[in-house]
Order: C-alpha cells, then structure tokens, then sequence
C-alpha cells in the first residue's frame, strides 16, 4: 500500500475522530454555557461565542439568559375570606454569570421547582392582605406587594424579576352580584343627591319670586296710600280720558245736563 494512502487513511480516521469529540463549542447569544466536567457543574460559565473544551470531560449546557415569561394561576383567599383567582404572568432572565450556580441547585427545570411555586406563594401572601373591594381598587398596590416578594425569593436562586402583571381578578357569583349591587346603590343616592340639590335650587327660587312679590304688593300698598300718587293717578285717568273725547259732552243718564268735569286736586 503507497505511503500516501496511508497518511490519507490517517487524516480521515483523525477528521472522523475530532468531529465525534469536537472540542469547540459555540454558545449563541442570549445564552450562557455551563461546563460541565465528568457531568458535574464547574465554577466555569462561557459567555457567547466560540470556546474550546477539554474532550470526553467536559461538555457544555446552555442556559437561556434572555427575558422570559411564564404565566400562571392561583386561587387564593382574600383578607375578608372571599375566593380570589388570579391570572399573573412574570417576566424574568437568569442571571448571567450564575446560571452554573442555578444549575447545579436546581437543573434547567427551575421554571416547575421554583418559579411557579414561589408566585403562588407570593399572591396568596398578598391577597390574604386585602379585602376583595381593596383588591379592585388597590390594584396597582397589590401587584407591587407581590413584585417585591418575588425579587426576594427568586433572588436566591439566581432569578432576576423584570416585570409582574396581573392579569385579571375573578371573584365568585355572588361577590360579583354584591359588587354590581352596591355600584348600583352608589349611582341611585348620586341621583337622588341631586335630585334634592335641585329641588333645593328650585325652593330657593320660588322663594325669592315669592319675596319679590311681595316687595312689590308692599311698595305698591305704601304708594295708594300717598296722596301725591292718589293725585297722580287721577291725573292720568282724566288725561286718558281727554284723549278719546271726540268733542261731544255726554249727557246724564237723569237728565239732559252735561256732566261736569273732575276737579284736579289743588
């Protein structure tokens, strides 16, 4: 066999062997490698990028480290004991350089063993602190108390809270009818409250017509008592009176004499 064919043969069997083995590893970005040696979690983490790793020992778990989501359900009892469900979604990323840490305490399925129990803890901790009234009108205030709580025991497990929203709040039939109830009440006694200001109003007005009425039928009485204004007023009839004579004197209705015309007072 020619010596080339040998080195050819050898070059093969050594590009067959490094494929298998393949010391390079390449994490992509928004991941962090774990290397693992023997299978065991090193104190070894690799950002993104191309790395060489020692063959047969040692190999590398990539670790999302980009934001994720993860929504659940709880079922929780109010400060005033109503049933509560709740619907939250989180928002959160690994922390970059302890993924090996997470790992090694908790595997890649941290999202099961420790997300997901620690917000059904931390909404039923926050709801037990609420009426269910306070939790419809202290919503914002809620999902704060269970933010903070979060960050505090996902911290620990090398979790980092970005986000919390509450999706909805579901209460059972009858808090609900209680609730629509009570709106109503509320939009009834607005109504009536207004109802009275404005029969209030309207007395108010009827009042002061009433005492400007009466001003007036006082002023008017004062006046016909004044004999200048009595003076006046006949003054005023007898011109009226000369404007519609047409010059022929009327007779007495007992006889043929005219009848005189009204003395103007002195």
């Amino acid at each position: 066999m020619p010596r080339s064919w040998i080195v050819a043969g050898i070059g093969i069997v050594a590009l067959i062997a490094l494929a298998i083995i393949n010391p390079l590893v390449i994490v992509k970005a928004g991941y962090s490698g774990v290397v693992l040696n023997w299978g065991a979690a090193s104190d070894k983490v690799l950002d993104a990028g191309i790395h060489w790793v020692m063959p047969i020992k040692s190999s590398v778990e990539k670790m999302d480290i980009r934001i994720q989501k993860e929504e659940v359900g709880v079922s929780a009892a109010s400060k005033d004991l109503q049933t509560v469900t709740s619907q939250v979604a989180l928002n959160f990323h690994l922390d970059p350089q302890k993924v090996n840490q997470l790992y090694k305490g908790i595997g890649k399925d941290y999202k099961e063993r420790v997300i997901d129990p620690s917000i059904q803890e931390a909404v039923k901790s926050a709801t037990a602190k609420y009426t269910a009234e306070e939790l419809i009108t202290k919503r914002e205030l809620v999902k704060e108390d269970i933010k903070e709580s979060l960050k505090l025991r996902l911290a620990n497990d090398f979790i980092v809270v970005d986000e919390l929203n509450i999706i909805n709040f579901d209460f059972s039939t009858a808090f609900n009818q209680t609730i629509e109830e009570k709106q109503v009440a509320v939009q009834q006694a607005l109504k009536a409250e207004n109802d009275l200001k404005r029969i209030k109003i309207e007395a108010e007005q009827r009042v002061a017509e009433a005492q400007a009425e009466a001003q007036a039928i006082k002023l008017q009485s004062e006046a016909a008592n004044n004999e200048k204004y009595v003076s006046l007023k006949q003054l005023e009839v007898q011109l009226e009176f000369a404007k519609k004579w047409n010059g022929v004197l009327p007779s007495n209705l007992y006889g043929s004499a005219p009848i005189p015309f009204l003395q103007i007072g002195k």
